[in-house]
């Protein structure tokens, strides 16, 4: 596990059915880098800088995490994620094919 690897990842909505997974403190920076202009605002912006802050220096990452999800939160594109997705669920329909 990276230094820069979060205990847990946080999962945002990227468009309208896309569920991204962010798992680490790059990938949070590289998805605010690309978020629109348009659409910053100041938790972004905390956000943003707490994620730096934690790359270039000793500043916690369980903090950057917590700013980051706070930044989802209030974009409206934190998906929780507390049951099984649906491609980490086994079907039970067993299709052409004799059960192991």
């Amino acid at each position: 596990m990276s230094e820069r690897t979060f205990e847990s990842p946080v999962f945002v909505k990227d468009g309208k059915s896309l569920i991204q997974e962010i798992a680490c403190l790059e990938d949070a920076l590289e998805f605010l880098y690309e978020w629109p202009r348009n659409r910053r605002g100041t938790i972004y912006e905390t956000a943003l800088r707490a994620c730096q802050r934690a790359f270039d220096s000793g500043y916690p990452l369980s903090a950057a995490r917590a700013a980051f999800v706070s930044f989802a939160r209030t974009a409206g594109i934190h998906e929780d994620v507390s049951t099984s997705l649906p491609w980490m669920v086994g079907s039970d329909n067993i299709k052409g094919g004799v059960p192991a």
